[in-house]
């Protein structure tokens, strides 16, 4: 009975419901397996977008790293080839100058987050180590816990090309960054490079989990961490090159083609049920009578038709992966748009639907003439980028894919993705920007300043539409680093930089070349009055005070100008005549600017070769040293010998102090000549056999260097004069750059028994002050006083009032200039001390100046 019941049914079944049956099981599973297939297709894209993804995070991994590595190389670049901290941290080991007062101490971990900052002498030891802001005497080695022979090897090889190496450490399961160079004396000519081994500057940067999270959260990378070593993570997996034990990160990387699944399973799903009970319904139908059959056909072939375009659809996903998927008519129509338009874009999709898809997405071309022209009715497909408002407002940019529709009934129209592209075309512009802007101030760079001076220069072939450049160097601004420290010279950088930019007009350019250096570029301006104006309220800008810390910064600017088309048209000749310009501005005092002319190039030659001839005559000992006799008013004895220094110059014969010794404070020659002058003169003087003192005259610049008290110290030493027959004569302008430093600096002279004596005195501005706080011995009456005693009742009365005053101060006083014997007359009367001038000694040779030592010489004598 079983077998026979299926039968009769069968057999009262007619020919139409069987081949009805047949022909639905045939679609059933014509459909079940294009279910199948379509479902396979989607979990393999799926897959390739989640692979994509996880390789576009392994690469913003590595970079990440890689960044850090080449920031901690700038960083130690910057410190390493440095004179100062040549001299300070290699030469010697002075904790004072590099912790104390911060040139290289806490505010590097405070300030940038550096755990580690180490030198490594000669012999491998540590010298000098700040570990978390601390000074400390722990080693690297100990502090590393391992090893670094490597590092210091690759560091030390670059000591010729002054190039940094970085290498990364495993400290316990960490990796720690290590950035080394090798100290050297940079472009410093002062600082002379000492033979045998060579130190190495270490700056470390332990990647703590806070900060892995953060450099990977910067640049898109979810949860970057270090991976566990005894676990196996194919996928989010990035071996570091490390010194010592491997060690490797993971993170948690996007997974885009699970949301493509989330999306799309459901709907195939959903398509695949429809289609089912759509099939039952017409198996229903075609059983219960006949005359429906050719109704069921329609019905089967509109189903099939319906099958088809969904099968065309899930295919065109196949190929065109992306975030939101649209579809429109022939008439650009939308009709269909995903469910991650919503969330991508913020909008509703039925507020969208039946509307023009050229409304939403804006292309560099039109949307519509672009589909109609370019591709027209092929069946290949495109891509573009265009741009769309979000719901909020926002810009965004997408990656546009898109295909032409062949099959009916929505032939004629197009199908497609649109995948954001936001963050990547903003991180392509950050790194365009970076490229040609300064990472401190925002300003223009070198590369940039090119840019437009080459299409500015293109625009200004007229005289009557200059171009004015402007090469602004800022004065004071080196003692503002020296005393503060980086930090507080980046914040003033960085407050001039917005200063400047306020003082000019749209289409104006402010650049940063590197250092204190700036350059303007201003159109409009036709006169030098004009331009004039512009420089001194750039000046005045510039001098406000700048509040640091609760100190006040004072800094001022020099500006050089050169003008287009009249001085010149390349842009290099521009930039070098300016700043032909700026030294003229500097030479005439600071604070100032100076228009460019043709005769400044042959001035800058001449002063040039003057100074290379300088820099070799100190090298040869080619200078010498006179000296002017200083005599006791009263009794006529000589008391001490002011030593001067004379330059026969092989061309332009007997050079005066006058004429190089203001080019050697510029260079920094003056360091080496006053060492010099100053070793040559106390040697002079042990050699005489009375109590006779040797005067020797300090430039201002040796305050700011920080070794003069060293300095003095070895030459006495060496020299073996006793300390108070040394006298060092200083001008106000010592007290005027930085009063603080300099009253530190002559109190541990002091404290070496030498003698101090203020030159020039009544010339400057707060001498009285000065008397009263800084540790005088004497003072030196300007030679415009004396020169005006004969005839001037006001200088006779600054003359006697300055004599009272250091009489009531026990201070020594000299009257410089004397040239007549009425004046040292009258210099007796009012109890003048010590005079000198042409009219008892004319600076001498050290051979006549010896001659008259023994016996001792009297004025009486002399004259």
């Amino acid at each position: 009975m079983p077998h026979t019941e299926p039968r009769a049914a069968s057999t009262e079944a007619g020919p139409s419901l069987r081949h009805t049956r047949r022909s639905l099981l045939l679609i059933a599973g014509l459909m079940l397996s294009l279910f199948l297939v379509a479902s396979a297709t989607l979990v393999v894209i799926a897959f390739q977008q989640n692979h994509a993804a996880l390789e576009h995070s392994r690469q913003y991994a590595a970079r990440a790293i890689d960044s850090q590595l080449r920031a901690l190389e700038t960083v130690v670049s910057d410190y390493a080839f440095w004179g100062d901290a040549y001299r300070h941290l290699h030469v010697t080991v002075d904790t004072g100058w590099a912790y104390e007062r911060q040139n290289m101490g806490p505010s590097l971990y405070e300030d940038f987050g550096y755990e580690g900052l180490l030198v490594i002498g000669p012999d491998d030891t540590t010298t000098y180590a700040v570990i978390r802001g601390a000074l400390t005497d722990l080693s690297a080695e100990r502090w590393l816990g391992q090893g670094l022979d490597g590092v210091l090897a690759l560091a030390r090889a670059q000591y010729e090309a002054e190039e940094p190496v970085s290498v990364i450490h495993n400290m316990n399961g960490q990796p720690v960054l290590v950035g080394a160079a090798p100290l050297t004396v940079g472009s410093d000519p002062t600082v002379t490079p000492m033979r045998g081994g060579t130190s190495v500057v270490l700056f470390v940067s332990i990647m703590s989990p806070e900060k892995l999270l953060q450099i990977g959260r910067d640049l898109g990378v979810d949860g970057l961490r270090v991976a566990d070593q005894g676990a196996s993570n194919e996928r989010a997996w990035l071996d570091l090159d490390t010194q010592g034990p491997s060690i490797a990160l993971t993170w948690d990387p996007a997974r885009p083609g699970e949301q493509l699944l989330y999306v799309m399973l459901p709907l195939l799903l959903l398509t695949g049920i429809l289609c089912a009970g759509l099939a039952l319904a017409i198996l229903q139908r075609a059983f219960n009578t006949a005359r429906d059959v050719d109704a069921s056909y329609a019905s089967l072939s509109a189903s099939q038709a319906a099958l088809a375009i969904s099968e065309a659809r899930f295919r065109d996903v196949a190929e065109a992966s992306s975030d939101w998927i649209w579809e429109t008519d022939s008439d650009l129509q939308i009709t269909y748009l995903s469910d991650r338009f919503a969330k991508v874009t913020g909008h509703l999709r039925k507020d969208w639907l039946g509307r023009p898809i050229t409304d939403f997405l804006r292309c560099p071309a039109n949307l519509a003439s672009w589909l109609n022209g370019q591709i027209g009715r092929t069946p290949g497909g495109d891509t573009w980028q265009c741009y769309y408002m979000s719901r909020d407002g926002r810009r965004r940019v997408c990656m546009v894919s898109l295909r032409y529709i062949e099959e009916s009934p929505l032939a004629g129209g197009y199908r497609g993705t649109a995948r954001d592209i936001t963050d990547e075309v903003e991180a392509r512009a950050r790194i365009e920007h970076l490229s040609q802007h300064d990472s401190l101030t925002g300003l223009p760079n070198r590369n940039r300043l090119q840019q437009f001076l080459d299409g500015r220069l293109k625009d200004t072939a007229a005289e009557n539409e200059p171009l004015a450049m402007l090469s602004i160097d800022l004065d004071r601004f080196k003692p503002v680093n020296d005393t503060f420290g980086h930090h507080a010279g980046d914040l003033v950088l960085t407050e001039v930089a917005n200063r400047l930019r306020s003082c000019l007009r749209d289409g104006d350019l402010v650049a940063r070349l590197g250092g204190d250096e700036f350059i303007l570029i201003v159109s409009g301006l036709a006169t030098q009055d004009e331009i004039a104006r512009l420089c001194a309220r750039l000046i005045d800008s510039v001098e406000r005070v700048i509040e640091y810390r609760g100190q006040r910064v004072f800094i001022s600017a020099s500006i050089g100008v050169a003008m287009a088309p009249m001085d010149a048209t390349d842009p290099a000749e521009l930039l070098r005549y300016a700043d032909i310009a700026l030294y003229e501005a500097k030479g005439a005092g600071r604070k100032t600017w100076c228009f460019y002319a043709s005769d400044m190039n042959e001035r800058i030659l001449q002063r040039n070769q003057l100074e290379r001839d300088l820099r070799q005559a100190i090298k040869d000992q080619t200078l010498h040293i006179v000296m002017q006799p200083r005599y006791h008013v009263e009794s006529g004895r000589m008391v001490a010998a002011e030593t001067l220094v004379r330059w026969y110059h092989p061309v332009r014969g007997q050079l005066g102090p006058d004429l190089f010794i203001p080019i050697a404070e510029e260079t920094g020659l003056i360091h080496p000549l006053s060492t010099w002058i100053l070793r040559s003169a106390c040697e002079e003087a042990v050699a005489w056999k009375n109590d006779v003192r040797v005067s020797v005259n300090l430039s201002p610049s040796e305050f700011r260097r920080g070794d003069l008290v060293a300095r003095v110290h070895d030459i006495l030493r060496e020299t073996g004069l006793e300390p108070h027959r040394l006298e060092l004569e200083v001008t106000e302008n010592v007290m005027l750059e930085d009063a603080e430093r300099a009253l530190e600096v002559m109190l541990q002279l002091k404290a070496l028994g030498v003698r101090l004596a203020m030159d020039d005195f009544g010339t400057g501005y707060s001498s009285l002050s000065y008397l009263s706080n800084f540790p005088f011995d004497g003072l030196k009456i300007d030679r415009a006083f004396i020169a005006g005693l004969g005839d001037s009742a006001s200088s006779q009365a600054i003359v006697e009032a300055v004599i009272a005053l250091g009489s009531a101060l026990d201070l020594t006083i000299t009257a410089e200039g004397v040239e007549t014997s009425e004046q040292l007359e009258q210099l007796r009367r009012l109890g003048c001390f010590e005079a000198q001038g042409y009219h008892l000694d004319r600076p001498m040779h050290l051979k006549d100046l010896r001659k008259m030592m023994v016996p001792v010489q009297s004025i009486g004598e002399s004259n």
